[in-house]
Formats: structure tokens, sequence, C-alpha cells
């Protein structure tokens, strides 16, 4: 436990006991408790950092925010400092929308203009793809591969055209896509990458962390996710020029690049003439970019700099439990030729969110993710299944290469089940007995 200033120890330890307390008995009663698809894993460490963050009444990003951006970059393989913001979602909107914006002139990058395309996946989860529609741009959809739910290298390849100007992916499910091998087509043909790293914190390519690869990486800390902020997410990005773009775009869209409740880091705040505005004009107030509001809070930045040492353990118990599913699974005469389990991509260590599973085209979908949560176990879909086949998208401006053949057989046909920190011997037991019952019924 970090040592608190002695004057909030009192007050800190009057929170943990009240903690504990509430805590009671969580023994596990098959067929009785849920055992959720996601848990966010909190101990008392976590709720020391926020009642000090707390205590501070600083309330927007402060010590804890600095700490955490700092923090944060090495498990990306990244040098320069995180952005915080108030999503994963909101990520992808910063740094998606980072790559039209006006700013991008003045560093002498090529930004993204109206009608341009971008080529990503149609099975994902929406706030990948929005900030596409969202900027003006054009989705290009490819489709992903259906042992590992992942877009292919040689797909994306295939579908650039003389108007693609970036790839946007995520690595699904905290299976990675090959990254660097999708950098390198991207660096043949003058292409920006980002990588969506939500669902994905912690996983390896080759070596490298996922994220490490593109202009940009995102991710996430809702409590579904590796670690949690409750909400909160962040930007990382490839070298300052990109981050000082980011950050404006994060920060209203202002040109000015003081933390908040700091004046006059520059040292000349009413010294510069930008725009049409008159001389000297107050540098805080002045716009490059039209950008947004997505910040955090303290307390936010100090559940993340208290559950970012535990990343290690949450990450190992994620693949170990993934193991065990997949094992019990293959070796089970009621479900190995029923259902199909999802492999790691090739030269990839994952970082699994969930355990995602394709049912036999015999077997009804809806009818297995209905009885297994009436028997106490949590499903979920892939996300959106087929972008495209969503209402929001059915009017929208878009184009597919190829067909999307296995986004529709990952609509159909997948679930997933989890594979968090806290689920345990006798729980992944029972979740595979669940298993073999609910197939044995159709």
């Amino acid at each position: 436990m970090k040592n608190f200033e002695p004057s909030r120890e009192v007050a800190i330890q009057s929170c943990i006991d009240v903690f504990k307390k509430e805590q009671g008995s969580q023994d596990f009663v098959p067929g009785e408790s849920y055992i959720p698809v996601t848990v966010k894993s909190m101990n008392e460490e976590d709720l020391a950092y926020l009642i000090d963050a707390s205590l501070d009444m600083w309330l927007t990003a402060g010590r804890y925010g600095r700490e955490f951006e700092s923090t944060l970059p090495e498990y990306f393989g990244r040098k320069t400092s995180a952005l915080l913001v108030g999503s994963g979602s909101s990520a992808n909107l910063i740094a998606i929308s980072s790559l039209g914006a006006k700013m991008m002139d003045d560093l002498k990058l090529p930004r993204l203009q109206k009608g341009d395309e971008v080529i990503t996946v149609a099975a994902g989860f929406p706030t990948t793809v929005n900030p596409i529609f969202q900027n003006g741009w054009k989705p290009v959809f490819v489709d992903v591969d259906d042992q590992t739910l992942n877009a292919l290298p040689e797909k994306i390849e295939e579908a650039i055209s003389k108007k693609t100007k970036a790839v946007v992916i995520a690595h699904t499910l905290g299976n990675p896509f090959r990254a660097d091998q999708v950098s390198e087509i991207c660096k043949k043909h003058g292409l920006y990458l980002i990588e969506d790293c939500c669902d994905a914190l912690g996983a390896t390519i080759n070596g490298r962390p996922a994220g490490s690869f593109g202009e940009y990486a995102t991710t996430s800390f809702y409590p579904a996710h590796h670690i949690t902020t409750g909400e909160g997410g962040a930007v990382l990005s490839a070298n300052g020029k990109f981050k000082r773009v980011a950050e404006s775009m994060r920060d209203w869209g202002r040109d000015c690049w003081c933390e908040p409740g700091q004046d006059n880091t520059c040292k000349k705040r009413f010294e510069w003439t930008l725009g049409d505005l008159p001389p000297c004009y107050d540098h805080k107030y002045v716009y490059s970019n039209i950008g947004y509001n997505v910040k955090v809070t303290d307390m936010q930045a100090a559940l993340g700099v208290s559950q970012i040492k535990r990343l290690g353990s949450f990450v190992e118990a994620r693949r170990s439990n993934w193991k065990k599913l997949k094992e019990g699974i293959e070796s089970s005469p009621k479900l190995k030729d029923r259902l199909t389990c999802v492999r790691a991509t090739e030269n990839t260590e994952p970082s699994w969110f969930g355990f995602p599973i394709f049912a036999d085209p015999s077997l009804n979908r809806e009818k297995i993710v209905s009885s297994l949560e009436e028997n106490k176990v949590g499903t979920r879909l892939l996300f959106a299944g087929n972008l495209t086949k969503q209402p929001a998208y059915l009017e929208e401006d878009f184009r597919v290469v190829g067909d999307l053949k296995n986004t529709d057989k990952i609509m159909k046909h997948l679930f997933w089940i989890g594979v968090h920190p806290a689920l345990n011997d006798q729980k992944i037991q029972y979740m595979l007995e669940t298993l073999e019952k609910v197939i044995s019924q159709q």
C-alpha cells in the first residue's frame, strides 16, 4: 500500500474498513450465483487511491492524471506521454479526428479531406467506425478471418484505392491482428494506421505490444475492460507531433497546451498572433482545431494508477482461463463437434477480453445464449455483428471490398463468454457443464 499523508491515513483506513465490511461473503453457488461475462476487479488499494484523490478536491485531471499519463505508454511500447480521455469511444473519436485536424497542416503532416477513404472492418464495435462517418470520410469494409476474427493484411492491401488515406482496426476481443504487417503495408502506401486496443491491453505481436505500430493507439478503462477507471480511456501517440494534434482535439481544439490550472507555459501567452485575431490575443483562448472536451477527473486517473500495477496478473488470469475453457470444450464429446473455438492469431500473444465460440449452423445460437443466461452464465455477441446491417448505417455512404461472408457468419453464429480474473476452477467447470447441458438440448 502506498504511504499517504498522515493527515489522510485515518480517513482512508475508515473507508477501507467500510469497504471490507460491505463486501461480505461472495461464495459461489452453482446455478444460483450469476457468472457475469465481465467484472471489475477492485481492491482496498484502489479505494485508497480514489479517496486520496477525492480529498484533494481538484476534480479535473491533476497529479494522478500526470502520473497515469506518464506510466501508461510503457505498456504500449511508446515514449510519448498518453492523453487520458473520457472513454475508449472518446479515444477513437480524438485519434481518428486528429487525422483531419487543421493543425496537421502547421506540423507539415498530410491530413484527411472530405471524401477520403478509411479501411476498417464491419465485425466490431460502432465507435471504432463512427468517427470516420462523422468526419465526412468513407469507410471501406473488408471481411475478417473466421479463425481469428481479425482482418487479414492481404485483404487490407487489396482494398487500397487512390482515395485511401488510413486504416483503422480493432484487435478483436483481445486477439491481435497482425499490426506489424499492416503497418508495413501502410508505410508502403503512405497511409496512417490507428490501432483500437480497447479490448487488448497487454497483448503482444512478435513480442511487441499491441498499440506500438500505428500513428495512434487507443484503449478503454470501462469497468468491463482489463483495468478500469470507471469511465475512461486513453490515446497513445507515435511522437510529439501527433500528440500535439490529439491534445488540441481533446481540449476544445485550443492552440494552448497548458495543463489544467496552469497559465503561460509557453512564456509568451500575450505575444501570439494567429488566424485573423487581434495581435497578442490571449493564447488560452485561441483555437486551431474544431475539437471537443473529453478530459477526465483526477479520481478516475487515481484508479488507473492503482489498477495498472495489477495488469500483469489480470492478463495472465485471462490467458489461463481462456486456455481452460478451450481445453474443456475441445475435450468434451458433447461439445467438440458442435462448437468451434477461435484461435490466437499467429505470432501473437493475446490479452483475451472474452472467449468467442462459433455454434454449428445446425444449432440455434439465440436459444444457446438465452439458455446459458437462464442457467446464470453471462453471454455476449460480437458487438454489432455486421455494422452494414445495423439500422444506423443503412443509408450511410460506405464501400465494401469483396464479400462479408465471415462477418455475416459472426453475426449469425458467434457468441462469447467470460475469461475475467474473477473466475476460478469451480466457475469454469460449471460453465463447461452448462454448455454441455444447453448444447445437448438442441
